[in-house]
């Protein structure tokens, strides 16, 4: 298992709007892009990928439509409440969840843990 990507940096903990999110792509090519939302120091990432039709979530690269912690699909409009999981309150994939990855923060970067 390689661990040198475990601890690459994803972004700053600054770049995240305090209670908004940020779209990320990996740093590995063949990654998954990354949704960081972040609620003071504390940040929950989620593969930015929709489980209804597997497509991005976001409406142009990096940005999301978010509001209330409450995050809307811009493809098929499902929506997920970041507070409860990522789970899918509205929508074609009601009860499902977005895929929780594991970050954390560090000296100010975030990055996978």
């Amino acid at each position: 298992m390689d661990m040198t990507s475990a601890h690459e940096i994803l972004c700053r903990l600054e770049d995240i709007p305090d209670g908004g999110v940020l779209g990320v792509n990996p740093p590995d090519p063949e990654g998954e892009p990354l949704l960081l939302a972040r609620r003071g120091n504390s940040v929950q990432a989620w593969l930015n990928v929709c489980p209804h039709a597997g497509r991005r979530m976001d409406y142009a690269p990096g940005l999301f439509l978010v509001k209330d912690d409450k995050l809307t699909c811009a493809v098929h409009g499902a929506t997920f409440a970041l507070r409860q999981g990522g789970l899918c309150i509205a929508g074609p994939c009601r009860g499902q969840s977005l895929v929780a990855i594991a970050v954390q923060v560090r000296d100010g970067a975030v990055t996978r843990a």
